[in-house]
């Protein structure tokens, strides 16, 4: 970079939000609350171009909102690569004044960060419905799992009304993110253009709405890279291994598996991939894994370009022009 920039490095926890500011060396901490919040903007001042956190679910939505609101220039930093980083430059102490300036010197020293962007109300709401979701799901697998070794008939039996229990929730859950869908006009034509695509329902669609916002707006090699489904190459010097997949959006990679299968089949320039890869003696799991690959650029260049999924698409949208280049390893996953 240019000249040195001005960060801020927050750790939240449920209490508090300690933070570090860069260049300065300042420390404080304060409540994770809306007093909390006043005061840490107060303390941040003018000038800072970046402010760097690590997503902990329930305890960074109102830290999100408020300061976005507030317009400071936040960025998401997945906490596995703050680690590595912290690592890297040998710090091996871990405590919450540590990663806040961890935090803080990692946004200075690392151009690839996308800025975390402001979500509707709508948003946020359809991103909670799809989070109780992905819980009920891991419920009904993990029921099922246990019920495999029951022996008694209680035991069976309340198995299957728990299953039962599960599945009326679950369609619960389906019908109200279907609503939400249709009711906000940019989300329904979003979902439109994706559910268009062989292979992906409108719940597939909401799931890729909440977890891959940036559709639209990468390259599709930058967007296989955030949800861990571009290769890492593995070579020194004559040594060449295995390419494999890894980091990224481990729920996205999750929720295009069942497309993936779908598209294989019927999916016309998608099953020819897969089956072009397995008749050259590619793993099928290999080949499934390029099949999710391809369905994600898709899905980018697709709402890109505001437009429907056609049979015979024209060559250009398979790879959609955007100006900023895709680093693999990118530290916001």
């Amino acid at each position: 970079m240019s000249s040195i920039l001005r960060t801020v490095g927050i750790d939240i926890s449920k209490d508090w939000l300690d933070a570090f500011a860069a260049p300065e060396g300042r420390a404080s901490r304060f409540p994770n609350d809306r007093a909390g919040f006043r005061k840490l903007i107060a303390w941040i001042g003018s000038g800072i171009d970046r402010i760097a956190y690590e997503p902990t679910g329930a305890f960074h939505r109102d830290f999100e909102d408020t300061l976005l609101k507030a317009g400071l220039p936040l960025y998401a930093i997945n906490p596995f690569q703050v680690r590595s980083f912290a690592r890297s430059i040998g710090r091996r102490a871990k405590t919450d004044a540590v990663d806040a300036r961890m935090l803080a010197i990692m946004a200075a020293a690392v151009e690839d960060l996308r800025p975390t962007e402001a979500r509707s109300e709508e948003q946020r709401d359809l991103a909670e419905l799809h989070q109780v979701r992905d819980a009920l799901v891991r419920d009904r697998t993990a029921t099922t799992n246990r019920g495999k070794n029951l022996r008694t008939p209680v035991g069976k039996r309340l198995t299957r009304q728990r299953l039962r229990q599960i599945d009326r929730q679950l369609k619960l859950i389906d019908a109200e993110i279907r609503r939400r869908l249709e009711e906000e006009k940019t989300l329904e034509r979003r979902a439109e253009i994706l559910t268009s695509i062989p292979g992906i329902s409108d719940i597939t669609a909401a799931g890729l709405i909440v977890l891959m916002p940036e559709l639209g707006t990468l390259t599709g090699a930058r967007a296989a890279s955030l949800a861990g489904l571009a290769p890492i190459t593995r070579e020194s010097g004559h040594w060449k291994g295995r390419s494999f997949i890894q980091g990224g959006r481990h729920r996205v990679r999750r929720l295009l598996f069942m497309p993936a299968l779908v598209a294989a089949q019927h999916n016309p320039d998608l099953k020819r991939k897969y089956e072009a890869l397995v008749a050259k003696g590619k793993p099928r799991k290999v080949a499934l894994t390029a099949v999710m690959r391809k369905l994600l650029i898709l899905a980018n260049a697709l709402v890109q370009q505001d437009r429907i999924w056609t049979a015979h698409p024209p060559r250009e949208y398979t790879t959609p022009g955007f100006p900023t280049p895709c680093h693999e390893g990118s530290a916001h996953g």
